[in-house]
């Protein structure tokens, strides 16, 4: 994640006298942090998502048990993260073969739906 630097110009404070304006005046400049754009799931249409996903996980031979965290996490990560480190969480479920590669692509393609670029 690249992030760049954009310096804030601030502007002199006014001197009514004393030391006090030059303490602001010998201040460094702010920065302010700024990452990439990132594709994340949008939380506008987080239940329409649950649902599908709930289609797609009733279906699997996955623990319902372990579906209902499953869930939460690619959620979590999707919505906080980024999408592709969701898709990265759900690969590893298809590596310990709870999950088949079908339904790896369908889940991918559902994040790749619900997402927008924040």
């Amino acid at each position: 994640m690249k992030k760049n630097k954009v310096v804030v110009s601030q502007k002199p404070a006014p001197s009514y006298g004393g030391d006090k304006g030059n303490a602001k005046k010998n201040r460094p400049a702010k920065t302010k942090e700024s990452t990439k754009r990132q594709s994340m799931l949008n939380t506008h249409k987080i239940n329409p998502f649950k649902y599908d996903m709930n289609e797609i996980l009733d279906a699997s031979s996955m623990d319902p048990s372990k579906a209902s965290s499953f869930l939460a996490s690619v959620i979590a990560k999707a919505s906080r993260v980024s999408t592709k480190d969701a898709k990265e969480f759900v690969r590893t479920y298809l590596d310990s073969g709870d999950l088949t590669k079908e339904e790896f692509d369908k889940i991918s393609r559902l994040l790749d739906r619900y997402s927008k670029f924040r």
